[in-house]
């Protein structure tokens, strides 16, 4: 007889197995279900009514680990032991995070520059995604708690523009936690979901997804349609939030604190006291006109004005994030439909009004922002629990992907800003007569040679049979998955030799280095197209060298003397050509060759053709 579960606390039927959605923040974590009877998404809530759970961990002198609201008093009693901003950590190096060291009053080991980063707590290490994983395990239990089931599998989101090494970092922190992470989706999907943008069939909307939260700022643009959500671009600053705004304000507060509290100074303390307190000052800014707190016991006060005065160059650069998303899908401001406000720091009265000046109408922010993205992903579990078929998502990858190929140039095989999940294959062959390996190097980046963009992963296929150049052929396939997570897989076809890698890059790269890699490839276009074409062209040139001299040692009989003399006449000039910065006069050295060998190269063809048909009648 079949087992019918009841929730106890609800008095309602109780699901065999509850799908959630968690949005890990950078500030604050939350979870939500699609409510079974309603059919709604809704956050849970504790007991006294509160969904958030601060992102905080405190580890103890005595071994005790607190997360979430427990850990909130230690951040200005013990700052140096107590975990925050985590998220912003995830799949970077100490390279990646040395210049904003000074932000954080915990110990960031600095070991190997291109390592991921460790966290020195006491006698312990701790990587950021262990650290995520203390806080997927709270909110884990916070959902078994609320309801009285176990919970096991999840749907967890990350800012759109988190690389590769990011998104594989929160899926392990996932599974440290003991979560079956079904999907990684990115948050701008998630908060289009929530609003239900898309859940009439007949329309079609382009929408905008402001979000801005405590660490990250994203923008994307969707196009839904027949409930097919296609996300045209996303842009992005990895570094740009709501605590930035509170590090303006304690920047504009420090002077004055110092001058009268110099012993306090370098205190971390005061640090994390001051932080405290111009978080309350902002978020009493949202109403109010002048705001007042208490810093270390010392009065601190900021007026709307001096506020906005300060965070306005930061504004400024979600506005240019803005435009350039826009470009990247080629469209304009007058296309969006929909503008939506995700992320807690849209609250502040500046930002909506930046914004919508921006874009030139009324903001879509009905839905709490902090919760937004986690109601959102509670509708995707519900897709994947597959109690809802009318979605797709469509997501794309925010820069290139591809191999090097000869001459150090990047061959991509997926193209900046492709759908994902994305699967392509290419074929290859070899340079070298009896080659038995080839090296298969990834790259990231948007240049046309691989010495300007970024490796992600290298290795070897072995065990090809030793043919002559040009004979084997190598299939090299990229599959994205609907995570973002590439696995790269090399075939020589004719023998089956086979290897396949999923590329976890040791590092991220940060927002600068993405920002960087797009404005280069605008600014070096003209440049890269010249390059590429001279480099093809003496890869090509040393090719035929490599074949003519071959053909040559093995043909000589075949050539008259005069052939010989104007064959390595050919030959020398277009060696000197490969010596010089000139594609055209490559290029017509290699025609020239190809003139002179073309009568020799036939006579060989023709007697090999004979010698193979002698003897043998045709029927």
């Amino acid at each position: 007889m079949p087992k019918i579960g009841i929730n106890i606390a609800t008095g309602s039927l109780q699901q065999a197995e509850m799908i959630v959605g968690i949005d890990l923040g950078t500030t604050n974590s939350l979870v939500a279900i699609l409510h079974p009877e309603s059919r709604q998404p809704v956050v849970l809530r504790d007991q006294e009514g509160l969904a958030l759970v601060p992102s905080l961990i405190y580890f103890g002198e005595n071994g005790e680990l607190l997360v979430g609201e427990q850990a909130r008093p230690f951040l200005s009693s013990h700052p140096e032991r107590t975990i925050f901003s985590v998220k912003r950590l995830l799949g970077k190096s100490y390279k990646d995070i040395s210049d904003h060291q000074q932000h954080y009053a915990y110990k960031i080991v600095d070991e190997e520059k291109d390592s991921l980063v460790k966290i020195k707590m006491g006698e312990k290490f701790y990587s950021p995604v262990e650290l995520s994983s203390f806080i997927l395990k709270e909110l884990k239990d916070r959902a078994e708690h609320m309801l009285k089931m176990p919970v096991s599998k999840a749907v967890i989101t990350v800012p759109a523009y988190f690389n590769d090494a990011q998104r594989q970092a929160t899926r392990d922190a996932g599974k440290l936690a003991g979560l079956d992470v079904l999907r990684i989706i990115n948050e701008p999907t998630a908060a289009s979901l929530a609003y239900g943008l898309g859940t009439d069939k007949q329309q079609q909307k382009t929408i905008a997804v402001y979000d801005l939260g405590g660490g990250t700022f994203d923008i994307s643009v969707l196009r839904i349609s027949n409930g097919i959500f296609e996300v045209l671009s996303t842009h992005g600053d990895t570094y740009l939030g709501g605590d930035d705004f509170d590090r303006a304000i304690v920047a504009h507060w420090w002077p004055t604190l110092v001058g009268s509290e110099k012993s306090k100074a370098v205190d971390p303390a005061l640090s994390a006291s001051m932080r405290l307190a111009a978080e309350e000052v902002k978020r009493k800014l949202t109403t109010q006109v002048q705001a007042t707190g208490k810093a270390a016991g010392l009065d601190v006060s900021l007026s709307k004005a001096t506020f906005e005065e300060l965070i306005a160059p930061l504004v400024e650069r979600t506005l240019v994030c803005c435009q350039q998303a826009l470009q990247d899908a080629g469209l304009s401001i007058h296309a969006i439909d929909e503008v939506v406000m995700v992320g807690g720091s849209t609250r502040v009265p500046l930002v909506k009004e930046k914004v919508s000046a921006f874009f030139g109408r009324t903001l879509n922010d009905a839905l709490d922002p902090d919760e937004v993205v986690a109601l959102g992903a509670a509708v995707q579990a519900d897709i994947l629990a597959g109690n809802n078929i009318e979605f797709l998502l469509l997501d794309i990858t925010p820069l290139s992907l591809g191999i090097e190929t000869m001459g150090g140039l990047m061959d991509v095989l997926i193209p900046r800003n492709s759908k994902i999940p994305y699967k392509v294959a290419r074929q290859y062959t070899t340079q070298k007569d009896g080659q038995g390996s080839m090296r298969i190097s990834v790259f990231q980046g948007e240049r046309d040679l691989v010495v300007d963009n970024r490796k992600l992963a290298e290795f070897n296929l072995k065990g090809i049979p030793g043919m002559p150049a040009g004979f084997p052929k190598v299939e090299v396939s990229f599959l994205i998955n609907a995570d973002g997570i590439l696995t790269v897989r090399a075939k020589e076809l004719r023998s089956g030799a086979e290897q396949q890698i999923e590329v976890k890059p040791q590092y991220g790269l940060t927002d600068q280095e993405v920002e960087r890699m797009l404005l280069d490839s605008i600014t070096n276009a003209g440049d890269d197209i010249k390059l590429r074409a001279l480099t093809e062209a003496r890869a090509e040139g040393e090719l035929l060298l490599g074949q003519t001299e071959k053909f040559i040692a093995r043909n000589a009989s075949l050539l008259t003397q005069e052939e010989m003399l104007r064959t390595a006449e050919a030959m020398q000039s277009l060696q000197l050509s490969l010596t010089l910065e000139d594609k055209d006069l490559i290029q017509r050295q290699i025609e020239a060759l190809n003139e002179i060998s073309r009568p020799y190269a036939e006579r060989a063809m023709d007697q090999a053709v004979a010698g193979a048909l002698k003897g043998r009648s045709l029927q």
